[in-house]
């Protein structure tokens, strides 16, 4: 994964594309600070925690530009995200994460939402592609 972003920065590089090349360059400062954080080379693991971490950190921009009527830095911000998520792989399914939470509700047989942390455990094991937000929400409406 760490030789396609490089590759696809030299790329952007070649193409003047200042935009790709700028986030690129910042996806790959974060990578080299995750490596120096973990006392280890950059793994495939790795990189997908920090591209997860910075697509939900531009997310979370995005609200609070939205909110305050900056709508050209939130649209920069989506535009980050699109490269972003070139790197990610696909995120699970509305469907798919429907059917490992009830598989989760039927084999732990939560109570109340003291609960919420062993299912939210076993669906990120089952389930490593899914928006842990929206089964958030999900697990929350079962459980009350």
């Amino acid at each position: 994964m760490i030789e396609q972003i490089n590759n696809d920065l030299k790329d952007a590089l070649k193409s003047g594309d200042k935009f790709r090349l700028s986030v690129l360059r910042m996806l790959k400062s974060a990578l080299q600070l995750e490596a120096i954080k973990e006392k280890s080379e950059a793994t495939d693991e790795i990189v997908l925690n920090v591209l997860k971490r910075q697509v939900k950190q531009r997310n979370d921009s995005i609200k609070e530009y939205t909110d305050l009527g900056k709508m050209e830095v939130a649209e920069d911000l989506q535009k980050e995200i699109d490269i972003l998520k070139c790197y990610l792989p696909e995120e699970a399914s509305d469907e798919d994460i429907q059917k490992v939470v009830e598989a989760a509700f039927a084999e732990l047989n939560p109570s109340s939402m003291k609960d919420m942390g062993r299912i939210m455990k076993y669906v990120s094991e089952h389930l490593s592609n899914a928006d842990m937000s929206k089964v958030s929400v999900l697990v929350k409406e079962k459980l009350n």
